[in-house]
């Protein structure tokens, strides 16, 4: 490197840098994406529309009923949206907050029920909303048509709030 002028030694150094910025976006931006979940619906899952094996959030109103307490902290329930439904498993400690006819996030897989051999959602994670207005800004947007309302009508037999006078806290 003695026998080079300046403008090379900078012009090497440039380059070098070059090189070091480029190595380094490219695997930021690879680790971002095998990092990223997609959020979908019951109806998107039951449609094949998610990667097979792929860690994604899965939302939706857990349905009325649908709560099975298992051996140990394994739970049961059954997640839908406004067209579709779609049983999910989760082994742990539930939010507080989590109940029957709420809007939920999951974050899991794509499994198969050992029982019946249809799909499930098996969560690693639940996220419950945290007041009786919340509801997370994928499902709310996933549940509305498009002039922009609302339109559950076959999910509404199903989707009740939760008053005082029905639904007293657990203890």
């Amino acid at each position: 490197m003695s026998g080079m002028s300046k403008r090379q030694k900078r012009m090497s150094a440039v380059i070098v840098l070059l090189i070091g910025v480029g190595t380094a976006a490219a695997l930021g931006f690879t680790a971002f994406r095998k990092n990223m979940m997609y959020f979908y619906t019951p109806s998107d899952l039951l449609a094949g529309a998610a990667p097979a094996g792929a860690t994604l959030q899965l939302g939706g109103l857990v349905e009325k009923g649908s709560l099975r307490r298992e051996e140990g902290l394994k739970v049961a329930f059954v997640m839908a949206d406004c067209e579709k439904q779609l049983p999910v498993s989760y082994e742990g400690i539930l939010p507080d907050l989590f109940r029957e006819g709420q809007g939920v996030v999951a974050t899991g897989k794509i499994g198969i029920d050992p029982v019946s051999g249809q799909r499930m959602f098996v969560a690693s994670q639940i996220l419950a909303k945290h007041d009786e207005n919340y509801m997370p800004p994928q499902v709310a947007a996933s549940l509305k048509t498009a002039d922009g309302k609302h339109s559950c009508a076959p999910f509404k037999s199903v989707y009740k709030p939760m008053t005082a006078a029905t639904d007293a806290p657990r203890s």
